[in-house]
């Protein structure tokens, strides 16, 4: 063995040695934790309630316990919250001395606690950190027969991961408690999804959480009786040991987003669906030094034989491994195909972990493979390139300073590159890792080395790893807000949600509007919501267990996440000391123990004082609602947004319309007159309304029925028809839109991305736009030639014999090629009309004449027809000739001759 070897073995064992110590210590910690310690006490209750208001959580532990020994002794109080809260009071009643406590800047807070201890009258209480939750603890020493009454608050806001937000509370009273009750209250305005409660805490518990839910409240309760607590039924410990959990997810009408306006703030949540995802470029760059064998190769051979599966073809990907070598599975990028993967899998599979760490270097080769594929044109513009890193240990090799490293990365990482890095173990310097990964556009995660480590890696990986938006920007008309979180993102990824919130600003109008841009899988989009002022604080005003104050505290809770961001990433002091100080403002305003604050404990006298102070590891995780993408350029100002969405309002001059059953009134500008005629077809026909193969367009539309009363009726009378779905095809692109009652589809190729009637948004894929007016129409323009206006029509629901249905409007001076056919597409080329031989009919307000039009003398009737555009409830009355029977002598051919088998599908031959 040489004497470099030696050197590394010797390392590699005293670091082995310290990484051991340090998981028993936590282990031992998470084993002995109990929430109340003492001995001979009497724990008369132990109540835990959440209230969570739109995703915003307030909880409150309280506890009543007696010293029932014959001695005075030291009661111990501990509860364990989530990382990502901020604990925003801590009162204690110890024999009716009352302790309240306020957050105050951390070295007054010391100050003032040192001068109370100095004299023996306070004691101690700290936070420590664990795995997923920080601990709480507070003791006090109190003579025999004394009552303490505990009650602890903290605040955070509901992440969205995968899909879901769960709120987690950690239950380990340690002993039987005659009265146990955890309460969690839900109200999300936007409704209520799903809500579930998990059976974590062991089948011994198995059905005994109570759900009730409705529209848009739950209540969990979870209640067990004395007996129930036990773990056998003559025990005398507590069987309630784990996590309880409430898993839900919120109703979304649009993929616009959910707009909140409370108590002068508002919270805007972005988290869109049906959405095909971006494809991605991916360096997945792993630590293969010696201090990664064992548990932790085979853990993350295992996470990455999983991670491996799931690329696709449209995926591009490569493994850098490192010790103090670094080496490239591929020097290139390849497509995620199966052959590819399969040989990645193999590769995994031979690593042997030994030598020491070259960050440095395997970061640089990772940018500078993402670099290469982009100038050589590899990569799609509107894919997502990230790098993985997965490392359990400081560099030992090569450059060795980690400001030297994060500005290396930093220099050569381009905007459209993101990079996230995974922390293995105890011993790595995630501050480190954080802050390289928050700097370039990502966020890191620390993975505990216990049994379940791949998991969590599969984890992280599945959060990230179908990008669903690129560049997403939501802004707010001028001077209507302020003191905005952050609303550029640099990504948006599926199952999770971004959150922007802020102050609203006095103004005479009663609606915010915002508006919010993004790239998809080749769409651009533009869409719109608002919310109204008075609203939802009417609405909180009648809920019980509603949080009030949820608007005001999510603001100053995301801000202040994002300044403790920025300010692990200041420049200079200078700057640094700024960012500070509006930290402590916040803190202090809203009442947060902060790295940077400490909740200070007082006896009503102020002579009494405990210390409630931050953990010295800095929090998990970014900024607030969603990972901190880092930021991304400009969107247009928001005079610009509104002038884009504000054009879909425009109507056409000369319009074909066609509306319930299906109506059709022709406009012919050069005969100066309107012509109308029904189609009466079946529910179910597929109808052709243009077909230019010229032009490569094609629009249908598929006929619904209305509701049949009964059986008599049915045999008695016709089924009225409406539309129901409108398609418009561009067959040079391959690109679809399918309008029906419920949702706007667009479809290319592989992909579909869907969008509701919920909101306000402009879409555009190549040379097809698509403007939606929540809950009004939709325009479809395609290559800036030919349009198409789509308009909704909602009707009772519980209407007898009416449905849902579309009009559709199409202008005459749409451009067709000379090829256009179609029940509308016909008439690009007006035809020659005469009406003549004016007489009176049957109904003295309907007058009869004769027309003639291509060649055929037609008996027609003078009426009126509702056109909806302007005015949707009434109509307006539009006087036309009204042609019987489906139109025959004036339309080309029969009307079954227009019935096509898909809504895709050009007229095979003229009629």
């Amino acid at each position: 063995m040489s004497w470099k070897e030696q050197v590394f073995l010797r390392f590699f064992i005293i670091k082995y040695i310290l990484q051991r110590k340090k998981y028993n210590s936590v282990f031992r910690n998470q084993l002995f934790f109990v929430a109340i310690r003492g001995d001979d006490i009497t724990v008369k209750s132990y109540k835990v309630e959440s209230r969570i208001t739109s995703r915003f959580c307030h909880t409150t532990v309280k506890s009543s316990v007696v010293n029932s020994g014959p001695n005075a002794q030291s009661i111990g109080f501990n509860v364990q919250i989530p990382k990502q809260a901020f604990i925003t009071n801590f009162t204690m009643n110890v024999n009716g001395i009352t302790f309240v406590g306020s957050v105050k800047e951390k070295t007054v807070a010391r100050n003032l606690y040192a001068q109370a201890r100095a004299r023996g009258k306070a004691a101690g209480l700290v936070r420590a950190n664990s795995q997923d939750m920080e601990t709480f603890k507070t003791e006090v020493h109190v003579p025999p027969g004394s009552k303490i009454e505990f009650e602890l608050h903290y605040q955070e806001m509901m992440q969205r991961k995968l899909g879901f937000y769960e709120h987690s509370l950690y239950l380990q009273p340690g002993r039987l408690v005659p009265q146990f009750q955890v309460d969690v209250y839900i109200y999300e305005p936007s409704g209520i999804a799903s809500v579930e409660t998990l059976n974590t805490l062991g089948e011994h518990f198995s059905g005994m959480a109570k759900l009730t839910s409705s529209k848009d409240k739950a209540h969990v309760v979870f209640k067990p009786s004395l007996q129930q607590q036990r773990k056998c039924e003559n025990c005398t410990t507590s069987a309630i040991d784990g996590i309880f959990t409430v898993k839900y997810d919120v109703l979304r009408d649009s993929n616009a987003g959910e707009l909140h306006v409370s108590d002068g703030h508002f919270v805007h949540f972005f988290a869109p669906a049906n959405l095909s995802p971006l494809p991605k470029n991916i360096v997945f760059v792993i630590d293969v030094s010696g201090s990664m064998w064992g548990v932790k190769m085979k853990q993350t051979v295992e996470a990455m034989q999983t991670i491996l599966d799931d690329l696709t073809m449209d995926d591009y990907f490569s493994i850098v491994d490192f010790n103090h070598n670094v080496r490239c599975w591929s020097e290139e990028l390849v497509p995620g195909s199966t052959i590819q993967v399969a040989e990645a899998k193999k590769y995994i599979q031979n690593i042997k972990p030994n030598g020491g760490t070259n960050i440095n270097e395997a970061l640089m080769r990772a940018v500078q493979m993402l670099v290469k594929a982009s100038n050589q044109g590899m990569i799609d513009p509107r894919s997502v390139s990230m790098i993985m890193l997965v490392s359990d240990g400081d560099p030992t090799v090569g450059e060795i300073k980690l400001s030297a490293i994060q500005k290396n990365v930093k220099k050569v990482m381009r905007e459209e590159f993101s990079l996230f890095s995974l922390g293995i173990g105890f011993d790595v310097d995630y501050d480190f890792l954080e802050r390289i990964a928050m700097e370039n556009r990502g966020v890191a995660q620390r993975i505990y080395t216990s049994h379940d480590a791949s998991d969590q890696i599969r984890r992280f990986y599945s959060q990230v790893s179908s990008p669903l938006l690129r560049k997403i920007t939501v802004q707010f008309p001028e001077d209507s807000v302020s003191d905005v979180t952050q609303n550029h993102f640099d990504k948006y990824f599926s199952g999770s949600e971004l959150v922007v919130a802020g102050k609203v600003l006095p103004s005479e109008s009663t609606t915010l509007n915002s508006f919010t841009t993004a790239s998809a899988d080749r769409l651009d989009l533009s869409l719109q919501t608002e919310a109204d002022y008075l609203e939802l604080d009417a609405a909180l005003a009648q809920q019980q267990h509603a949080f009030t104050g949820f608007a005001r505290q999510m603001w100053a809770y995301i801000t202040v996440n994002q300044l403790l961001v920025e300010r692990s990433l200041a420049p200079t002091a200078g700057h640094k000391r700024k960012i500070t100080q509006r930290i402590l403002t916040l803190a202090v305003e809203h009442q947060f123990v902060t790295p940077l604050t400490a909740l200070l404990v007082e006896s009503e006298e102020g002579k009494e004082r405990l210390l409630a102070d931050s953990p010295n590891d800095p929090k998990q995780g970014c900024c607030a609602g969603a990972p901190d993408w880092g930021p991304s350029p400009e969107a247009p100002d928001c005079e610009c947004a509104l002038e884009a969405w504000l054009t879909v309002v425009c109507l056409c001059v000369f319009c074909v319309t066609v509306e319930n059953d299906p109506h059709f009134i022709v406009h012919l500008p050069k005969n100066n007159m309107d012509i109308c005629f029904n189609i009466d077809s079946e529910p179910g026909h597929i109808l052709n309304l243009v077909s230019d193969p010229g032009a490569g367009v094609v629009v249908n539309g598929q006929l619904v029925g209305s509701k049949r009363v009964g059986v008599e009726e049915k045999e008695k009378e016709k089924v009225n028809t409406y539309f129901g779905t409108i398609s418009v095809f561009y067959q040079p692109d391959g690109i679809r839109v399918s309008v029906s009652t419920d949702r706007i589809d667009l479809t290319h190729g592989r992909n579909n991305h869907s969008f509701t009637w919920g909101a306000t948004a402009d879409i555009t894929q190549d040379r097809v736009k698509v403007s939606i007016v929540k809950d009004s129409k939709v325009m479809v323009t395609v290559d800036d030639k030919i349009t198409v206006m789509v308009l909704l029509h909602r009707v009772w629901k519980k209407h007898p014999t009416h449905v849902d249905f579309l009009g559709l409007y199409i202008p005459n001076n749409n451009q067709y090629s000379s090829q256009a056919h179609g029940l509308i597409g016909q008439f690009g080329q007006e035809p020659e009309v005469r009406v003549f031989n004016l007489h009176q009919g049957a109904d003295p307000l309907k007058k009869k004449a004769t027309m003639q039009v291509k060649g055929n003398k037609l008996v027609v009737t003078r009426g009126w027809q509702k056109d909806y555009r302007r005015d949707k409830k009434r109509g307006s009355d539009v006087f036309c000739w009204f042609i019987h029977n489906s139109g025959k002598g004036f339309i080309d051919g029969h009307y079954t001759n227009y019935i096509v088998p898909r809504l895709d599908s050009f007229l095979a031959l003229p009629p």
